[in-house]
């Protein structure tokens, strides 16, 4: 406990030293789209708890991913550190497909050499705890061996091969149907009808029951939620059905579409993406997965400890071609904003103005500094190099925490996106892509949905904005596509 008692000092002053450091809970959802929470907008789903949760700290409107994919975004998370930097640039293992060109070379695991968010809160004296998924790496590159003192259902795998019980136990020949596994070590204890997400809060609330005394905790939970395959407890189901004909929206089948953006070379697959939000499985999934926010959050109450925890809850990526990120373009697998602008919540209490809201742009590279600095520990810029602590915000502050944000995808996503990258300064936006060397420019502010592409009109700040981002690449040394011999 001495290294968090002695930050504290130096981060409040002498008398501080008498007082708890926060319980940290990072909650992580995967595929979650932008506009998929009530509380960002939609109609269709409903979030209570998560909503509440926005109502008690802050919403941020331009939060990002570093990343399309989910894989490089949570490196991102565990590091601080963006994926270009990392050669995690897409998810793991990464499909190999190649077009005009040859994907770029990457990484299959979370390096031991990274410092990860977990090593630096174990050795300032806090409990660590994984539960849920991982996706960076196999044995010997698992939670366990990146900081994390507990692991629990975390291994290599982007999905569960099912969300009820025993999770895909019962059922290996599925596993690569879904493109997942089953879900190591809740086999034992559970029982029919038990649902992935309700198991995973459980086994989180256990491990706050049977927590030290006086020892504070790190809790990621990152949830196998809103993750293909699409199944949901069949009540719930029944009930979103019931609310689509109640406000008679169209069958999903019905449902307009539109394309997500300019196809790769020899892209043999493309999703195209729903204007509106009417799946009623993908809708129960949503309210599983808040209420069981929810329980987590009760529990904290019951215990007399949410006065003292930092509560972040966020997205790996864009939503999943199942939902409507509407009035965002694109989604999962792609660099436009529903890509990669994510949902983000934080409550500090005590810190942050319940009720309050931000329209700063932050990165997901920026949990590591802020957690660090909410822990009064110093910060570590020599490893977290692309994250930047939004604390500031949190406090109130509106003034901008970067001079610019990157993106770096060498890949022919299973999305239909091909190799790009992409800067975003101030509000405007620019999408390279590398197989013909063309770009598109956006003003986000006045362009959310992005279907103007106003590069002609603008060669000096696409000139500006082309070197910006070429330089970047230059000094995170980001890998990129090759030619075809």
């Amino acid at each position: 406990m001495l290294p968090i008692l002695c930050a504290l000092a130096v981060f409040c002053g002498a008398n501080a030293v008498a007082a708890a450091p926060p319980n940290i809970i990072v909650l992580l959802a995967d595929d979650l789209g932008w506009a998929d929470l009530s509380c960002y907008g939609s109609t269709f789903h409903e979030s209570p708890h998560l909503d509440k949760l926005a109502a008690q700290g802050m919403r941020f409107t331009q939060a990002y991913s570093s990343s399309p994919y989910c894989s490089p975004s949570r490196a991102a998370i565990m590091t601080g550190r963006h994926p270009a930097r990392v050669k995690i640039t897409d998810y793991i293992p990464s499909n190999g497909k190649s077009g005009k060109m040859l994907p770029a070379e990457m990484k299959m695991e979370l390096p031991l050499e990274e410092v990860t968010l977990a090593e630096l809160l174990r050795d300032a004296g806090y409990a660590t705890w994984h539960v849920g998924k991982w996706h960076l790496g196999e044995r010997g590159f698992l939670p366990e061996a990146q900081g994390f003192q507990v692991n629990i259902a975390g291994n290599h795998s982007g999905a569960p091969t099912s969300f009820f019980w025993p999770y895909g136990q019962d059922k290996p020949e599925a596993a690569k149907r879904y493109h997942g596994s089953p879900v190591p070590g809740l086999a034992e204890g559970g029982q029919k009808g038990e649902h992935l997400c309700d198991r995973l809060t459980s086994e989180a609330m256990k491990l706050i029951d049977q927590r030290k005394p006086g020892q504070p905790f790190f809790l990621y939970l990152p949830f196998y939620d809103v993750h293909t395959p699409i199944m949901a407890k069949p009540e719930l189901v029944t009930k979103y059905q019931a609310k689509a004909a109640k406000l008679r929206l169209p069958l999903a089948k019905d449902v307009p579409t539109y394309r997500e953006g300019k196809l790769a070379h020899g892209t043999d697959k493309v999703r195209d993406l729903p204007e509106q939000q009417v799946n009623a499985t993908y809708a129960a999934m949503i309210e599983t997965m808040d209420t069981n926010v929810g329980r987590l959050m009760a529990k904290l109450d019951e215990l007399g400890i949410a006065d003292n925890t930092f509560v972040l809850f966020t997205s790996d990526n864009g939503g999943h071609s199942v939902t409507s990120n509407r009035p965002l373009r694109g989604g999962k697998g792609w660099l436009y904003e529903g890509g990669v602008r994510e949902p983000w919540i934080v409550k500090w209490p005590g810190v942050t103005k319940p009720g309050s809201m931000s329209d700063v742009p932050v990165m997901n590279t920026d949990i590591l500094p802020t957690v660090l600095e909410a822990c009064g520990l110093p910060a570590k810029p020599e490893l977290h190099k692309d994250g930047v602590s939004f604390a500031s915000l949190l406090r109130g502050d509106a003034k901008p925490v970067h001079d610019a944000l990157f993106w770096h995808f060498p890949h022919y996503g299973n999305h239909g996106s091909g190799p790009c990258s992409s800067v975003r300064v101030g509000d405007w936006k620019l999408i390279h892509w590398l197989e013909d060397d063309s770009v598109e420019l956006f003003n986000i502010a006045t362009d959310l949905s992005e279907k103007a592409d106003v590069a002609a009109q603008h060669p000096d700040r696409v000139k500006d904005l082309r070197a910006r981002l070429e330089a970047w690449r230059k000094e995170t040394g980001a890998n990129m596509p090759r030619p075809k011999p």
